[in-house]
């Protein structure tokens, strides 16, 4: 059940991170709620998912989802580049995820 919750605070990172662009430095009031109640909702499920998942573990995968996923919301709806570059250091950030869960048990 960690994972999940971890993958839960993941999304809601990526969601929280995303609103801040549209709050527009928390001028407008919908953004701004939808980025408050993501982050609480975030950290929740991150706290309760370092109740199986050691914290360095949980932490370094919340932030890598977090980090991969606005990155690709950046390239997909705000017209960022998406280099092979970018996208290579990408995917060594999803290869560091997944070789944290691996070795996590």
């Amino acid at each position: 059940m960690g994972w999940l919750y971890l993958l839960l605070a993941g999304a809601l990172e990526i969601t929280f991170t995303t609103s801040l662009k549209y709050a527009d430095g928390f001028t407008k009031i919908v953004p701004s709620l939808v980025f408050v109640v993501a982050y609480a909702a975030s950290a929740w499920f991150l706290a309760k998912s370092i109740q199986t998942i050691p914290l360095g573990t949980a932490y370094a995968v919340w932030t890598g989802i977090g980090a991969v996923g606005t990155a690709l919301v950046g390239i997909a709806i705000f017209g960022e580049p998406a280099t092979a570059l970018r996208l290579l250091f990408l995917g060594v950030i999803i290869a560091g995820i997944v070789g944290l869960k691996a070795v996590s048990g």
